[in-house]
C-alpha cells in the first residue's frame, strides 16, 4: 500500500527522538499548507512498504515520499519543515541550500550521537554500536 502523505519515521524506542516527534504533531501540522505527513515509529512501519532498511532507520529520522524518495538525517528535517509552510518552511530551505547543508548534517549527526543527553534522554536513546 503506497502512503498518501509523506511518512516520518523515527525510533519509537527512544524517548527524545518520541519527544522530537510529538513537538511536530503539535506545533508543525498547526502551519501546514501544502498538505500533512505521518509519523511511524520504525519499530511499527513497514520498512519493505517503504524501500528502508532496518539498520538505516535505526541509526537516522528517513522522511519517505508517497514516489518513493528517501531523505535521512538532516535532509529529513528539512522536508518535513518545508512541508509545514509558513516560518517552518524558510528555516527548512535554509537547510537545503548548499553552505547550510553539511553544517546541518553535522549538527544532526551530533545530537544523534548524543540524543540519550538530551533533555527527555535515557539510555535506551543511545544508538547501537556498530
Amino acid at each position: 500500500m503506497t502512503p498518501v502523505d509523506p511518512v516520518l519515521v523515527f525510533d519509537g524506542d527512544c524517548a527524545f527522538c518520541s519527544s522530537c516527534v510529538r513537538f511536530a504533531e503539535r506545533y508543525l501540522r498547526q502551519t501546514l499548507a501544502s498538505g500533512g505527513w505521518q509519523a511511524q515509529p520504525y519499530q511499527f512501519a513497514d520498512l519493505a512498504a517503504l524501500g528502508v532498511s532496518e539498520e538505516r532507520a535505526e541509526r537516522e529520522v528517513l522522511w519517505v515520499t508517497p514516489v518513493g524518495q528517501v531523505y535521512g538525517g538532516a535532509a529529513a528535517v528539512a522536508k518535513l519543515l518545508l512541508r509545514s509552510g509558513n516560518a517552518w518552511a524558510w528555516l527548512g530551505g535554509l537547510l537545503e541550500l548548499a553552505p547550510a547543508r553539511p553544517v546541518a548534517e553535522l549538527g544532526y549527526r551530533w545530537v544523534s550521537r548524543n540524543r540519550h543527553r538530551m533533555p527527555g534522554g535515557t539510555k535506551a536513546c543511545a544508538l547501537p554500536r556498530r
